[in-house]
């Protein structure tokens, strides 16, 4: 960990602390995401109960797999502000 942060130091990378503030921010924005996971998965698992057609349900799953990840993209790009202060 020592060698990393001399390797930070001599790049020029400021380390900076997140305050308390920031910490809250993106602890809110994990459980945003997780619960937004959570419930579009019900959603997915209840629609994929009355679907038998095995290309009907490989573009159901598809549609999960693009919506959980769009979701995990938004999270990763408030976190990111966050750490850069700007929200």
């Amino acid at each position: 960990m020592e060698r990393l942060r001399k390797r930070d130091a001599d790049a020029g990378v400021e380390e900076k602390a997140l305050t308390d503030q920031q910490r809250a921010a993106i602890a809110e924005a994990r459980n945003v995401c997780e619960a937004a996971t959570a419930q579009r998965r019900i959603m997915h698992t209840t629609a994929i109960m009355t679907v038998f057609d095995p290309a009907e349900r490989a573009e159901r799953d598809d549609e999960l797999r693009r919506d959980i990840e769009r979701l995990q993209s938004e999270r990763d790009t408030k976190i990111a502000k966050i750490h850069e202060g700007r929200a």
